[in-house]
């Protein structure tokens, strides 16, 4: 269903009907759709949720409403659509960004957290060549993007699609959804985040290192970090079944 937002609508679905319930968020300009075969794993045990944050899928939105604030007021707003107090937060890449913030900002919505290849700072650069890329060469960089999001052998079907649901963000949406996550930096704030939190990292990650999930896995005193072998930066779409298999180790 779309949930209306200010300046925005925002996509969303529903499936499975269990007491405990899992909402996923996508990373950057990704939509609900990279966590859907992990989200199919799990629905039989679990009630799961997933949308298209600001800027991605089927979401529409007035780029210039593209804002932390607004992405984190964005996720309770769909808690409160679903009638959810409280419940587990899974995200991937940037997507963590959001579900930092919001067990930050209120942990007593947030039962525990699931961060997939999860990004937490990223140095502000807005010459890059990547920045430069989005700019002027949209669907090459775009292109080049996903092929380094999956890195695994017999992986074109997976950067086919991959390619198709970020060419779904307009380009100035996807550029604002990049700078967002160039405007945090959550390192001095990690170990206050009390909320029991499963990590998960593919060693073959090229856009976040392992070594910053390694080092999140510190930080946060009650997490507990998974490496996932032979997989990318999209373990979601590309080892779903290794994903859903440990979300459900870890809550038992």
């Amino acid at each position: 269903m779309f949930i209306e937002r200010p300046y925005a609508q925002l996509y969303s679905v529903a499936f499975g009907n269990s007491p405990r319930t899992l909402l996923a968020i996508g990373g950057w300009a990704g939509s609900w759709e990279v966590w859907t075969d992990t989200l199919a794993d799990l629905s039989p045990t679990w009630r799961t949720i997933a949308y298209d944050h600001r800027g991605a899928g089927a979401s529409s939105c007035a780029v210039e409403s593209i804002t932390l604030d607004n992405l984190v007021g964005d996720l309770f707003a769909i808690m409160d659509a679903y009638g959810l107090d409280r419940c587990v937060l899974a995200a991937e890449s940037a997507g963590a960004v959001t579900a930092l913030l919001a067990a930050l900002q209120h942990p007593e919505r947030v039962q525990a957290l699931v961060l997939v290849d999860g990004l937490y700072y990223q140095p502000s650069d807005s010459n890059s060549p990547f920045v430069m890329g989005l700019k002027t060469q949209f669907e090459a960089t775009i292109g080049a993007f996903v092929d380094n999001c999956v890195t695994e052998a017999h992986g074109a079907i997976w950067r086919r699609w991959g390619r198709q649901i970020l060419m779904r963000s307009e380009p100035a949406a996807a550029l604002r959804l990049y700078e967002c996550a160039q405007e945090v930096d959550l390192r001095s704030r990690l170990r206050s985040i009390q909320t029991p939190t499963l990590i998960l990292h593919g060693r073959d990650d090229r856009i976040v290192p392992l070594a910053s999930s390694e080092w999140l896995a510190i930080q946060m005193p009650n997490s507990h970090l998974e490496v996932i072998d032979g997989a990318g930066h999209v373990p979601t779409v590309t080892r779903p079944h290794i994903v859903a298999d440990a979300i459900n180790r870890y809550f038992g």
